[in-house]
């Protein structure tokens, strides 16, 4: 009896040491993390555009009438200490349209860079390589963003980068200031005959877990050097979680470039957006938009008609998570302008409208 109450104990001793040996294994955490987005998609176009492709101003979500991979993302990300990195390649219709200028297989970077911290005590850092852009409150992963597509202001404004930054975020992280160095306006690679790089900023503050403020600019030229125009942009914009149902988004596009090299007049152009969203449960929201884009002198967007791009929209969004990392949206979207810019029917038409309806996949 005695004998079998002393090895009982032992198997005990032993159980609890192998069982705190697997906690402790479990509560190391890696500085390694693979994570994956694929998001598929199908948008019909009422404008049944004869190429398949909607609005050469829209590069998400832009085939009509097919079953189509707008983002497929594998990303792998270190961070451990002082130093951590980024290395992410996609696929799909969004890098076939947007990173159509790269070349070879940069088309399918979506970010790769790394970061040295460079105080022991603050969070200061120096990183290189591409990002996602520091401009606007919405990326090319759908899933992230209150609407399905995404807005005229972030569709012409850089959604990547590539370079350099400094940047800082306070020890209470609500201040996040950063300073960018960068290889153009939406550039991996320059453009051949460039020799000027591209300066920005990103200003970020989080009074409380409700509101998020921002302003992030670029100053740059983004031609060859002996046709260079300056350009000078400034993108603004606020989140406010009004309840614990209701959202608002407010964004402000603004910008400037020469009209010719060494002019001192410029052709600007702006874009206003606003965003409601509803959480009616847990599973299901629903979000409107409300947006403008005038560009009459085509620096971002050109058309070849009298009174350039000036174009007002409106959207209506249902979305529903199926699981925590699964979600099915559908959206409905009309884009009016002053001037014949849309087709129907190979008809030049001052309207288009369309219904995209998607699902989105995080692991």
């Amino acid at each position: 009896m005695y004998l079998k109450t002393f090895l009982s104990t032992i198997a005990a001793f032993a159980s609890y040491g192998l069982q705190a040996q697997t906690d402790s294994l479990k509560s190391v955490k890696s500085p390694l993390k693979i994570s994956g987005y694929v998001e598929t998609y199908y948008a019909y176009d009422f404008g049944q555009p004869e190429n398949n492709q909607r609005p050469a101003f829209l590069y998400s979500h832009n085939r009509h009438n097919e079953v189509a991979l707008n983002l497929g993302l594998i990303r792998a990300s270190y961070e451990k200490d002082n130093v951590r990195a980024n290395l992410s390649f996609m696929a799909g219709t969004y890098s076939n349209a947007n990173l159509a200028a790269e070349p070879g297989v940069l088309k399918n970077i979506y970010e790769a860079n790394a970061g040295v911290r460079l105080s022991p005590t603050k969070n200061l850092w120096v990183d290189a390589g591409i990002f996602a852009s520091h401009i606007g409150f919405e990326s090319a992963i759908s899933k992230d963003c209150w609407t399905l597509t995404r807005s005229m202001l972030a569709e012409n404004s850089p959604y990547y980068e590539s370079g350099a930054k400094l940047s800082y975020t306070s020890d209470s992280g609500k201040w996040f200031i950063s300073g960018l160095v960068l290889n153009g306006w939406q550039r991996i690679q320059r453009v051949d005959g460039n020799k000027t790089l591209g300066f920005g900023h990103q200003l970020t503050y989080k009074p409380n877990a409700r509101v998020t403020l921002n302003s992030s600019s670029f100053v740059g030229n983004d031609k060859p050097d002996n046709s260079k125009q300056m350009r000078y942009f400034h993108n603004l914009y606020g989140q406010f979680l009004l309840t614990d149902r209701w959202g608002l988004i407010t964004g402000f596009d603004i910008g400037a470039e020469q009209k010719s090299k060494d002019s001192h007049r410029y052709n600007s152009w702006y874009s206003p957006v606003v965003i409601v969203q509803y959480k009616a449960t847990p599973t299901i929201s629903l979000a409107a938009r409300a947006e403008y884009y005038s560009d009459k002198n085509g620096v971002i967007i050109a058309t070849t008609t009298p009174n350039g791009f000036q174009t007002y929209g409106y959207s209506f969004n249902f979305d529903y998570a199926i699981y925590d990392n699964v979600v099915w949206r559908i959206e409905a979207r009309n884009l009016n302008s002053k001037d014949q810019i849309f087709t129907e029917n190979t008809r030049p038409v001052k309207q288009n409208c369309a219904i995209t309806t998607a699902l989105a996949i995080s692991f």
